[in-house]
């Protein structure tokens, strides 16, 4: 699912247009994007925590040159998924996974 399917799905559920779909989406992402690089996390309860993380440097070696390099320090986005969430597709895999076995049986 890319945005523009996000926006229409969001647009029939919520009664709204698509294109108002599409700028509460953006929105969204524009102010996770802000607070993330002002250094606050954003969590959703249930859904999950979005945050920057720091990165030490690291040395590593080229395989093909032998060469040793050191990677410098950096900030990465990071989102961690929330229990419920995670929970949730756990429960549903392992449903589906039931299913499979099911079917393996009668047939």
């Amino acid at each position: 699912m890319n945005k523009s399917d996000l926006s229409e799905e969001l647009a029939k559920r919520a009664k709204i247009t698509k294109k108002l779909a599409n700028q509460v989406i953006t929105l969204f992402t524009d102010i996770v994007r802000e607070k993330v690089n002002e250094g606050e996390k954003v969590t959703i309860v249930g859904f999950g925590t979005f945050k920057a993380k720091h990165r030490k440097p690291k040395a590593v070696r080229n395989p093909r040159t032998e060469k040793r390099m050191i990677i410098p320090a950096s900030r990465v986005p990071v989102f961690t998924v929330g229990k419920l969430f995670k929970e949730e597709v756990n429960n549903k895999f392992l449903h589906n996974q039931n299913e499979t076995r099911e079917q393996e049986k009668i047939e």
